[in-house]
């Protein structure tokens, strides 16, 4: 099987199961909101329950270590995110999506976790690493498309139930269409026994860990609430709704461009999409169509880069146990994604607003910068004097 076929097939699974399965809420909440199927408060505990299942899905993926276990997580967590994405149209109310929410985050996390190792090592064993950094392209033009569709039902003046059966559709034929080519686990993960790894390895994993969960509470306010912002903005003006397919195109640029990247340490690179989404959540703070359209610049664009960037760096940390890694990451960034909504919904709940929350997970992503320089010097400092012994 070709294996550009395979990436690709990788990279448009990912927009399905991360564009729809994962964040075609946020472009939902105002409709839902409008519909008084729950309030703001209610949306960020909405929300919440997804990424307490991302992080549920992240920890099992872990442990997936037959290629038989791996299959069954990928095309389970596919299936899933079509299925609980149909159901979406079929219900009302808090609970009910809360419930849905937590289940497209668990099979969603399980897609994200396969697919991120089997695509890259597909990428390494075929000298192809530019492409099979491509593929982290693919939520974000997932994003881009469920904002699309949101902007057209908005003009046909269609309803949440409508437009979750539209998602449901799209991403069937998305699934269909990628199945065959879809890459396969063909043996276990190999994770290499504790005295095969060096202490500053796994310290330099760990910081990484931190510094993932940090970005997970850092993004996943705009990420969450930005068509509801836009909404309130312009008063459910149409044109609210392109803020959201342009954070997705801002996103799939950014990893076009850091994957063509010519100089500078992958260190240096993670340390400035921390940096920029932090000035970016500082401008959502201030209002107005200028403060969304920087904060979906600022934001959007490192966005997919910044993931991208953690697990390339966890490859250099520990280059035979991607899957391993991958999962362990997986789950710290759901932890702080768990963390953001919950932040909102008590920011809104005591102030009336997102500004408390969003300084906070600004603060959260400089923080997490300076984790990343840290620790680069660091393990560069413990490897030179490896060498040197």
């Amino acid at each position: 099987m070709s294996p550009l076929a395979q990436l690709l097939a990788s990279a448009v699974a990912l927009m399905m199961a991360m564009g729809i399965g994962r964040f075609a809420l946020t472009p939902q909440l105002p409709q839902l909101i409008a519909e008084h199927q729950f309030d703001l408060t209610a949306a960020g505990l909405v929300a919440a329950a997804n990424y307490l299942g991302y992080f549920l899905g992240a920890v099992d993926a872990m442990h997936a270590r037959r290629p038989g276990q791996v299959q069954v997580r990928l095309h389970g967590g596919l299936w899933l995110c079509v299925l609980l994405t149909l159901a979406s149209a079929a219900v009302e109310g808090f609970w009910s999506h809360l419930l849905l929410r937590f289940g497209t985050g668990v099979a969603s996390a399980w897609v994200l976790v396969m697919l991120t190792s089997l695509s890259q090592q597909v990428a390494s064993a075929h000298s192809r690493p530019r492409s099979g950094a491509l593929v982290f392209a693919g939520p974000g033009l997932g994003i881009a498309l469920t904002g699309l569709l949101a902007l057209g039902a908005h003009v046909l003046g269609l309803g949440s139930a409508a437009l979750w059966l539209v998602y449901a559709v799209a991403a069937l034929v998305m699934l269909l269409a990628v199945r065959p080519w879809l890459p396969r686990a063909l043996q276990p993960a190999v994770v290499p026994a504790a005295g095969q790894q060096g202490p500053s390895r796994s310290v330099g994993i760990g910081r990484l860990g931190v510094v993932y969960g940090l970005y997970g509470v850092g993004y996943i306010l705009p990420a969450t609430f930005l068509s509801q912002m836009a909404s309130q903005q312009f008063r459910g003006n149409w044109m609210a709704d392109l803020f959201w397919p342009a954070f997705g195109l801002a996103a799939a640029l950014g990893v076009v461009l850091v994957s063509v990247r010519r100089a500078g340490s992958t260190a240096t690179w993670l340390t400035a999409t921390l940096w920029l989404q932090g000035l970016g959540v500082l401008a959502c703070l201030m209002g107005g169509g200028v403060g969304l359209a920087l904060g979906v610049v600022l934001c959007g664009g490192p966005f997919l880069a910044c993931m991208m960037l953690v697990m390339q760096r966890s490859r250099e940390l520990g280059p035979h146990a991607t899957q391993r890694n991958a999962g362990l990451l997986t789950a710290c960034f759901a932890l702080g994604q768990l963390s953001g909504p919950l932040l909102a919904a008590l920011s809104n709940h005591y102030s009336g607003s997102l500004q408390a929350a969003l300084v906070l997970a600004a603060a959260g992503l400089g923080v997490a910068g300076v984790l990343v320089l840290v620790s680069g010097r660091g393990i560069q400092g413990c490897q030179a004097a490896t060498r040197v012994a």
